[in-house]
C-alpha cells in the first residue's frame, strides 16, 4: 500500500529536509497513510526544531520523517530564498483542523496522545460539536517521564487497538518527533508531531493575527503572551536560527562566486 501513496520531494534547508509541496498536497498523502494505516510520521518544522536538528542525530529523525512541513515563517522564508520555490506554508495549527475535517467526512478515526486529560478533553468536546462525524477513537495522557522511560509497547498495543488510522502528537520538540521515529513499524497509522496545536484547538492558547504571522512575528505575539515562560528560549533559539542562516547564506554566496569564478 505505501507504494500507492504520493511521495513529495524535499529539499535541504539549514539543518533538515524540508518537503515540497502545497498544503492541500500535504493533507492528501498525510490521509492516504491515515487510511491505510501505513505507519508513517510527519514533523512540523519551525526554528526551534531547526536549531536543535544541529544534532545529526535528530537531524536524522528529521529526515527520516514522510514529511517535514514548513510548519515557521523563518523556516519557509529560508527555504523560498535559497531555492527560489513557491512553497506555502504548512503549519501543525493548520493541519490538525484540516486532517479534523478530512478525517471525518473520510470515516478515519483519530487518536490523540500527548499534553494533559483536561486539553483533550476540551478537543473532543469542540471537534464533537464542530465535527460530529469526526470519531476520535482514543486518548492517552502518558506520564511526564524521559523518552527512555515511555512504554514504547504498551503506547503502539493502545493506539493500534483504537483502531485510530491518524495519531496526533502533542509531546513538546524535540521529544515528540523521537517518539515518533521509535514508534514507526510499530503504530498502524500516521503520527503527526502537531505540539501547541492541541493547546490552540483546544481553547487554552491564542494565535497571533495573520498580518504578524505573515511577517514572520508570530514568536512576537507569543512572548507578549508569556514573556516569563518564553522569553529565554526565543532568545537563544531565534539567535541561533539567524546564526544558521547567515552561514548558509555565505555559504552559498561562496560557492556561486567560485563558481562564476572559474567558469570566467
Amino acid at each position: 500500500m505505501r507504494d500507492e501513496i504520493s511521495l513529495l520531494p524535499k529539499l535541504p534547508v539549514l539543518t533538515t529536509r524540508i518537503t515540497v509541496g502545497t498544503f492541500a498536497e500535504h493533507v492528501e498523502v498525510i490521509m492516504a497513510h491515515g487510511k491505510a494505516r501505513d505507519s508513517a510520521y510527519v514533523c512540523c518544522v519551525n526554528a526551534h526544531m531547526t536549531v536543535e536538528a544541529r544534532d545529526p542525530a535528530f537531524a536524522k529523525v528529521v529526515d527520516e520523517a514522510d514529511l517535514a512541513t514548513a510548519d515557521g515563517m523563518p523556516v519557509l522564508r529560508a527555504m523560498q530564498l535559497f531555492h527560489r520555490v513557491a512553497q506555502e506554508r504548512v503549519a501543525g495549527n493548520d493541519l490538525l483542523p484540516a486532517i479534523f475535517a478530512q478525517a471525518a467526512e473520510e470515516g478515519v478515526s483519530i487518536y490523540l496522545y500527548g499534553s494533559s486529560v483536561e486539553v483533550q478533553e476540551r478537543i473532543a468536546a469542540r471537534a464533537a460539536k464542530e465535527l460530529p462525524e469526526l470519531r476520535i477513537a482514543g486518548t492517552w495522557s502518558p506520564p511526564f517521564v524521559p523518552l527512555e522511560q515511555m512504554d514504547f509497547s504498551r503506547d503502539a498495543e493502545r493506539i493500534n487497538t483504537s483502531g485510530a488510522g491518524i495519531v496526533m502528537v502533542a509531546l513538546g520538540c524535540p521529544k515528540q518527533e523521537k517518539w515518533m521515529a521509535a514508534m514507526k513499524g510499530r503504530v498502524n497509522g500516521v503520527m503527526l508531531g502537531v505540539g501547541g496545536a492541541f493547546l490552540l484547538y483546544a481553547g487554552i492558547d491564542q494565535r497571533a493575527p495573520k498580518w504578524m504571522r505573515d511577517l514572520s512575528l508570530e514568536w512576537v505575539y507569543r512572548l507578549w503572551l508569556e514573556p516569563r515562560r518564553l522569553w529565554r528560549r526565543y532568545a537563544v533559539t531565534n539567535s541561533l536560527f539567524i546564526v544558521l542562516f547567515f552561514k548558509a547564506w555565505i555559504r552559498r554566496m561562496f560557492k556561486r562566486n567560485t563558481g562564476r569564478g572559474l567558469v570566467g
